[in-house]
């Protein structure tokens, strides 16, 4: 049988199950040390002095760190600016510790290392910062203000960047419009929120000067490589690596962080291994979020509902810092058009600075804001017109035969925008037939006789996915015979060991749990991205298939002069290579490889290559496109402005799947993102920046009971861009939840004539819509 296309179960889960998982915070090196660190309580203020004294006189306090205190090789510059960017005005990203002012609420101040983390916090709190308040920006469109506080004392506005994106006779579509129909869309800021918190343990060598990080990060190769050039060192003396088992990254991990660098410099100057873990109220305060965009758009439509064009203006809040540049904003305005054929488009893009913290990629990385806008529209011109809201999508699709259709903008990657396969139409009439979307009407009326209000909302969307360059993959037979599988790619809970199994099984003819899959180790594979974008199946998957395909090469060769046959003569199962037909008459895995591992003072057949391994790295032409379609019902409390969300469905495509089940629990873990991302979470801050929402009784997450089942299709268009014909699943249920949510919640409420134009759509939200209304 083939294992890919199988649903196997997760080899990664009997060790969570029976709680055998080992996470950072479970590493423990010998004479380990624990830090804990000093953040700022105000969101702007110049640091006059810092006091650690008192700190230092604590009995277990090995170290307080601050910003002077660091090696010069982190003293003297900024942490790297990742995504450089030429419309980027200022591009300024953190300190190591902060030098003498603090931008946000939370920024690092000091680190400090004790014998254990309680007498580290108690140390922490005795550390005295002689801080200079300054005005805070808090809103981003307050901060574009001429007389707005400006985030740094060095800058002299808040403009972090401002540049246009477009394709088409803008001027001309709006032009010959029968329709211009305007909307003003605001999207909240939030976070990624994992289980895990962010973790690090330091290790350096002083000997041969190794450093080694383990860190539960999204991205072991790029953590390594900022390492090595910052402290300009060579990459071979630093090892990161990203335990097996992370709870959860969705975007925020893939970064790198002030406290990373901070427990390498305290473990080498201290020369003991340094441990700090984040808290919860740290992951509020100091982890990357995303989002506070607000969009004016308007739309122009012909007599029948089809798209001529869509402009505006995106403001995007940056928070305090760059550190991957503007990438979730660029990546906002790219994914507007979505599914449909979109004449001409004009977005002008602003990028700006407040005293918060920064904002870098969460699940969808801009995508769920973009769909959101593009939704809206669309229901728009539905309702303003009197059409079915299918239908004017129906109208305005791309259709499968002009695939791959070029959209006209330039991705992220600097490569055009083109979708290279999908059957748009196909998944939303897959999608709806799924909700029973035609008879949905009847329910309502026969639930507005009972005084209930229900309503049906659906969103399409478009993802790109498999983002390149590469991502490497090492297979091996070792000489015990066993399969062995190495790779940079750090998983979080995806199932990446099952996914790489099941597609080296399939090579090597063995079963999937006969494979060991390493993950996330730079010492395993030499060069590697990360794990974000949807990029990990496309990427790795390819890469694993070519690999165990010379493997298996080997292995046959080998074989062939062990047997005396000819290579086409031979197959292999179970571990064995044999004569076809006579299984019997054949070698074992172990054999072969010790075979092809040679022996002392023997030469090699000519034929023959040293070793059963192979490296592997598939780089592909360009993303590949994900796609689908959601439909959701919803009933509304007017008393008290409670949703409850009764139905959902979803048509996926992300191409050929490796492990349907697995595709299954991504598409339900993302809706559960999305759901909370529609109705629960807001990161609040006030007028001076202060965070208002930092714990979890505050800032409002989907409960179990909040999240229903979730029905579910799939659409399977094969990329051509990989061998595999496969594309991302991780995001797909987060994107288009917002606004099949927001068009279900005003359906619902559409004897009131209600309108959504933001997210999170809460009780006092729907209530103060529903007062306005009478």
């Amino acid at each position: 049988m083939s294992w890919v296309g199988s649903a196997v179960p997760r080899l990664e889960d009997p060790a969570l199950l029976s709680g055998k998982g080992r996470f950072v915070d479970d590493i423990h090196v010998p004479n380990m040390l624990h830090a804990a660190v000093v953040r700022s309580p105000y969101a702007h203020a110049k640091i006059r002095d810092i006091d650690a004294s008192d700190a230092l006189a604590l009995s277990g306090v090995h170290a307080v760190l601050t910003h002077a205190d660091l090696p010069e090789v982190f003293r003297e510059s900024r942490l790297l600016l990742l995504v450089p960017n030429p419309a980027i005005r200022y591009p300024v990203t953190y300190y190591t510790l902060a030098k003498d002012e603090v931008c946000f609420a939370g920024e690092a101040v000091a680190f400090v290392v004790a014998d254990d983390r309680y007498i580290a916090e108690d140390a922490a709190a005795l550390v005295a910062v002689d801080y200079d308040p300054l005005p805070a920006a808090s809103d981003c469109k307050a901060a574009l203000l001429p007389d707005a506080p400006v985030a740094h004392v060095d800058w002299p506005d808040n403009v972090a960047a401002d540049f246009p994106l477009g394709y088409g006779d803008i001027g001309g579509a709006f032009a010959g419009a029968a329709h211009v129909f305007k909307e003003s869309i605001f999207t909240h800021r939030g976070g990624g929120h994992a289980m895990e918190c962010r973790g690090i343990v330091a290790s350096h060598d002083p000997v041969g000067g190794a450093m080694t990080l383990w860190v539960n990060t999204q991205s072991p190769h790029m953590l390594r490589d900022v390492y090595a050039k910052m402290a300009g060192v060579s990459e071979s003396q630093i090892r990161v690596i990203a335990p097996a088992d992370v709870g959860g990254g969705f975007g925020p991990k893939g970064m790198y962080y002030q406290e990373h660098f901070c427990a390498a410099a305290a473990a080498q100057l201290l020369g003991r291994p340094v441990k700090w873990t984040e808290d919860r109220r740290e992951n509020f305060l100091a982890t990357y979020q995303e989002r506070d965009q607000h969009w004016d758009v308007e739309v122009a439509v012909d007599a029948e509902g089809r798209l001529r064009g869509i402009r505006g203006s995106l403001l995007h809040d940056a928070g305090a810092y760059l550190p991957w540049g503007i990438i979730t904003p660029f990546i906002s305005a790219t994914t507007v058009p979505g599914p449909y054929v979109l004449p001409a488009y004009h977005m002008q893009l602003t990028a700006v600075f407040t005293n918060k913290v920064a904002t870098t990629p969460v699940r969808g990385a801009g995508r769920p804001q973009a769909a959101f806008v593009m939704e809206r529209l669309m229901d728009r011109v539905a309702r303003e017109l009197e059409l079915d809201r299918a239908e004017v999508r129906r109208r305005n699709f791309i259709q499968p035969e002009q695939m791959p259709y070029s959209v006209g903008l330039v991705f992220r990657d600097g490569s055009p925008v083109v979708y290279d396969s999908g059957d748009y139409p196909a998944c939303q009439e897959k999608s709806i037939e799924l909700a029973d979307y035609e008879t949905f009407r009847e329910r309502q009326a026969a639930a507005r006789n009972e005084g209930r209000y229900i309503g049906i909302g659906l969103g399409s969307y478009v993802e790109g996915t498999g983002l390149g360059p590469f991502e490497g993959v090492n297979v091996k037979v070792e000489m015990s015979g066993k399969v062995a599988v190495q790779t940079g790619a750090a998983p979080q809970g995806q199932g990446h060991q099952t996914m790489l199994a099941q597609i080296v099984a399939d090579g090597l003819g063995v079963k999937p749990e006969d494979v060991s899959v390493t993950p996330g180790d730079t010492g395993g594979v030499g060069i590697g991205i990360g794990t974000f974008a949807s990029r990990i199946t496309a990427n790795a998957g390819p890469s694993a298939q070519l690999a165990a395909t010379r493997v298996r090469e080997k292995l046959v060769r080998a074989a062939a002069h062990l047997l005396e046959a000819a290579e086409e003569d031979l197959d292999l199962a179970d571990g064995r290579v044999f004569i076809k037909g006579v299984p019997d008459h054949g070698k074992s895995f172990a054999e072969i490889a010790a075979f092809a591992n040679g022996m002392p003072g023997f030469s090699l057949p000519g034929n023959v290559t040293p070793g059963l391994d192979d490296t592997a790295y598939f780089t592909p032409e360009r993303s590949t496109y994900a796609n689908g379609a959601h439909v959701v019902e919803v009933e509304v409390d007017i008393e008290t402005g409670a949703v409850t969300i009764l139905r959902y469905s979803t048509a996926h495509d992300c191409g050929a799947m490796i492990n349907p089940k697995m595709v299954d629990g991504q598409v339900v873990g993302g809706v559960a993102h999305g759901i909370g991302n529609a109705l629960f979470e807001w990161m609040r801050y006030d007028e001076d920046a202060q965070p208002q929402t930092v714990n979890f009784g505050e800032y409002l997450i989907p409960m179990a009971t909040d999240v229903p089942r979730v029905d579910q299709v799939h659409v399977q268009t094969p990329t051509p861009l990989n061998p595999l014909g496969v594309k991302g699943a991780g995001e797909g249920g987060t994107i288009p939840a917002l606004a099949a949510i927001a068009a279900a919640v005003e359906d619902a409420l559409s004897p009131f004539n209600i309108h959504i134009t933001q997210t999170p759509i809460t009780p006092p939200y729907l209530l103060d819509l529903l007062d306005a209304a009478g």
